[in-house]
């Protein structure tokens, strides 16, 4: 049987967006309503899978190793929820274009064949139009996190994760 998940945009969504680019776990800041929105998910039965841009290493400013001490640390706040992450590490001004930097879709195709995803009860949850431009073309449903709903690029619009976790959980499949 096919297996339902949330996709996850990390900075800004799972962790406060710092200006610049988090890779110290010790700056990372978790918003109020995030793991609680985690466990809720979880218990209806989603997989958690983490998708994320991390720029930072084509420009030389962090290692990946520095994604997974970050990852590792949130999944340490979280009691380890998170079931996997995948992170672009390509930057076209830097090293090369790559499919799987979002907007593409290739991060979410990986995983949905990996996992056995079946698109049509899953849904991306981002702060950014190149994340729902991703969750659109992977075929799964989008959550716009945001402050301004006449800016949002989802099927849905948040302005916090457990408002997101809460439309996702009221969602008729």
């Amino acid at each position: 049987m096919k297996q339902k998940c949330i996709f996850l945009d990390r900075d800004g969504v799972l962790n406060q967006d710092l200006d610049g680019y988090l890779y110290r776990p010790e700056e990372m800041v978790i918003p109020d309503g995030v793991i609680e929105g985690l466990q809720q998910m979880k218990q209806a039965g989603y997989l958690l899978i983490v998708i994320t841009n991390q720029a930072g290493i084509a420009k030389g400013l962090y290692t990946k190793e520095a994604v997974w001490q970050c990852h590792n640390h949130f999944q340490q706040q979280c009691g380890h929820l998170l079931d996997d992450l995948y992170y672009c590490s390509h930057h076209p001004d830097f090293d090369s274009h790559s499919l799987m930097r979002k907007p593409g879709s290739l991060m979410l195709e990986k995983a949905m064949a990996k996992y056995d995803i079946d698109p049509n009860h899953s849904w991306m949850v981002g702060d950014r139009p190149r994340d729902m431009q991703a969750g659109k073309r992977a075929g799964v449903r989008t959550i716009h996190l945001g402050t301004n709903p006449q800016e949002s690029a989802g099927d849905q619009f948040a302005t916090n994760f457990l408002a997101a976790t809460q439309l996702v959980l009221h969602s008729v499949s």
